[in-house]
């Protein structure tokens, strides 16, 4: 076989993995590579304006299709700016694959120009890395990468590239298959502990199905819905799951945790049994453990032996694919009808259906209900962090896994438009909204350059209420309204920036600009941004404050 070079065997691997797009900004100890991607017509290459928002993009198409989304960078400060995507991606489990050039073997160690040991900043927040030090193992090492990254718990690996490696020729072969005896996922679940699963549920009278993420990565939900259904159980996602069962139905409690929903949270602390699947127990869904779900047995089911009993101790510990598992304890459970657990729900949701005061004033959660309203529940919706993610995740009706994408275990501001411009890439057919707060936006405002120049038709619906909201909410209920460095006076006039990228910009400050805004930009070919002045100080709640139990919820409107 003839002799190909490390660049080329790298270009090789993601026409092999089937990869179409991938996310980067080039850089002296990647030019090998990028010189191969000049005559690759089969990959497109996005050049994103900022490293980081390389691998939020490749981390929002991965999150929208399921597949390993790519992101590249040159060595040193290219490198080190994919640290906060990498970390975004890992604690929320998405398959992804960095590549990142390197100084030559020989220049390693020696503080070379742009030289960062990028594998050892990364070991904590990567599923694995790689330093490739033999041309010969190239190959081998692309090929785990990708079966690493999308397999089992899915997670980001980084493969470092030194610029002699890219450059050096071998004539090994990109295998077919990969057995790594270290590392073997764990599928099909304990058949001992699905049957003591199964007789549990059958004796429960008022379950829980506490959802999370892993039912998206998994493709499990319509294993979710059929096992809901059979079971008559009610089911409540969190912020990661959201999708993954849909919202409009009888069943469906919504989002639990710090911002959710009144009745999520009561059903969890009354409930005399969970089902826990693809979930981590995390502080913003528990609150205080000693006070989480205390009537309870729990079943957990996820792939990751690690994560079960990390936070929450659990009665029935499952270790596997929540696409394999639910089925065959679907199959065991005679399928009970619950009839008072059901009633005594409905009467919650009857009595603490969420909310807002709705005076007139242009309120963020007028906005994200009109965004769903004339979507038809049919967007991809990404979120930047703090208020407009929770307003997001409140007041837009999820139907469909995917179709929301946001940053939770690291609440990374910035993540949300680089990240819309990869689920939009992903799906090309779909509407896509970012929607954003002032500040998050700024965080990668320049990534406007690119959604202009490949003209992305990205709709970003700013909710610009002057304010770091989120912190400014928390300033104002536990410190006493001393706001202290979360007014963001000096933001620039954002229809005026969008417009000098070329991208189209509106203007809404009433309530009756809202509609005719948003059909104005979803009838716009191109990418548009929306800049909503809403209400400075308007809350997110319900709010569990950090550390209280579920029940102790803030309203508001109380």
């Amino acid at each position: 076989m003839k002799k190909r070079t490390g660049a080329e065997i790298v270009v090789e691997a993601l026409i092999k993995e089937g990869i179409k797009v991938i996310f980067g900004y080039p850089g002296g100890a990647v030019i090998p590579i990028y010189d191969v991607l000049y005559d690759t017509p089969q990959i497109r290459h996005i050049l994103t304006r900022h490293e980081q928002a390389a691998a939020h993009a490749a981390d929002g198409y991965a999150r929208a299709t399921g597949k390993v989304g790519v992101c590249l960078a040159t060595s040193g400060p290219g490198a080190t700016n994919l640290v906060t995507g990498l970390a975004t991606a890992y604690m929320d489990s998405v398959p992804l694959v960095a590549f990142t050039g390197q100084v030559p073997t020989s220049m390693i160690g020696n503080d070379s120009f742009q030289e960062a040991n990028i594998t050892g900043i990364t070991y904590s927040i990567t599923k694995h890395n790689y330093l490739v030090k033999d041309i010969d193992e190239l190959p081998r090492i692309l090929k785990e990468a990708f079966y690493i990254a999308s397999t089992g718990r899915p997670g980001p690996v980084l493969v470092d590239l030194p610029k002699d490696i890219q450059n050096s020729k071998t004539d090994a072969v990109y295998p077919k298959e990969i057995s790594i005896r270290s590392y073997r996922p764990h599928y099909e679940g304990n058949p001992k502990q699905i049957k003591l699963a199964a007789n549990i549920i059958d004796k429960s009278e008022s379950p829980v199905i506490y959802a999370g993420g892993g039912i998206i990565s998994s493709g499990a939900s319509k294993e979710l819905y059929e096992f809901a259904h059979h079971n008559n159980i009610p089911v409540t996602t969190t912020l990661m799951g959201l999708g993954a069962f849909p919202e409009d139905d009888p069943l469906s409690l919504k989002m639990l945790g710090m911002h959710g929903t009144r009745y999520a949270n009561y059903a969890i602390t009354e409930a005399d049994l969970i089902i826990a699947v693809g979930a981590r127990f995390d502080d913003r869904v528990t609150g205080d453990v000693s006070e989480f779900a205390p009537r309870a047995k729990i079943i957990h089911i996820d792939i990751d032996p690690t994560a079960i009993s990390k936070s929450v101790r659990v009665d029935i510990p499952i270790v596997g694919d929540a696409k394999e598992i639910l089925p065959r304890i679907n199959a065991l459970t005679k399928g009970k009808k619950r009839e008072a657990w059901h009633r005594k729900i409905a009467r919650w949701k009857e009595k603490y259906p969420l909310k807002y005061n709705n005076d007139g004033k242009l309120k963020p959660q007028f906005v994200v209900e009109k965004i769903y309203e004339l979507t038809k529940g049919k967007a991809i919706i990404a979120t930047e962090v703090g208020q407009n993610q929770m307003w997001a995740a409140q007041f837009y009706r999820y139907t469909r896994p995917r179709s929301f994408i946001s940053s939770g275990g690291l609440g990374t501001m910035g993540y949300g438009f680089p990240a819309s411009i990869g689920a939009q890439l992903g799906r090309p057919d779909e509407v896509v909204f970012d929607i954003a707060g002032d500040g998050s936006f700024q965080m990668n405002i320049q990534e406007l350059a690119t959604v202009a120049r490949y003209n992305i038709p990205v709709k970003v619906a700013i909710l610009n209420n002057g304010y770091l909201g989120m912190v400014r909410q928390w300033q104002e209920l536990f410190y006493n309204r001393r706001y202290s460095q979360v007014e963001l006076s000096g933001s620039p006039d954002f229809v005026s920036i969008a417009r000098s990228y070329g991208v189209k910009g509106i203007r809404v400050e009433k309530c009756e600009q809202v509609e005719p805004a948003l059909k104005e930009a979803l009838s716009t070919p191109g990418p548009v941004v929306i800049d909503f002045r809403v209400e400075p100080e308007e809350n997110v709640y319900p709010m569990v404050p950090a550390g209280a139990a579920l029940t102790e919820m803030l309203d508001g409107l109380a």
